[in-house]
């Protein structure tokens, strides 16, 4: 088996890139499965390394055309592509949802609650960036959050459960 391999190896390699145009990985698969397939067969195999190598070929040409075929017969893969960034259909009502219930928790909160959270989490603000735009200091921007935050749970938390 050895120098059958050693003997076929480069050509039947170059053979099977031209028949995968030029996907290096199915050809190489394509090849192992050839060698697998002579291996198994190695009883069964011609004498002659001329009638070997004809055996290997029309065994690869066979395998390549199968898997050919199989590709054709089955969808497009898509590998290598991140898709996770494209929000999935559902996505937009959810989305939609989301933003009228917060909508309508942050309109029951206090002013003051509410304009320290959409400082911190809408614009993105830092504490004292908030701070400087409120005209208040930093402690009471860290409290109002928590509080508001803590408002916030406890609004939600009565709107799923009732």
């Amino acid at each position: 088996m050895r120098e059958i391999f050693t003997a076929n190896v480069r050509p039947l390699r170059r053979f099977l890139l031209r028949q995968t145009r030029g996907d290096a990985e199915a050809a190489e698969e394509l090849l192992q499965e050839t060698m697998l397939r002579a291996w198994r067969k190695m009883s069964e195999l011609p004498d002659n390394e001329i009638s070997v190598r004809r055996w290997l070929f029309t065994v690869a040409r066979n395998l390549a055309i199968d898997a050919a075929r199989a590709r054709q017969s089955r969808p497009v893969e898509v590998c290598g592509e991140d898709v996770t960034w494209v929000p999935a259909p559902e996505d937009t009502f959810d989305s939609l949802v989301e933003r009228a219930v917060l909508r309508d928790v942050l309109l029951q909160l206090t002013p003051e609650h509410r304009t320290v959270l959409v400082a911190l989490y809408y614009r993105d603000a830092s504490v004292a960036e908030a701070a400087e735009a409120i005209g208040i200091p930093e402690g009471t921007v860290r409290s109002r959050s928590f509080y508001a935050l803590r408002t916030v749970r406890e609004i939600i938390g009565e709107n799923v459960t009732g």
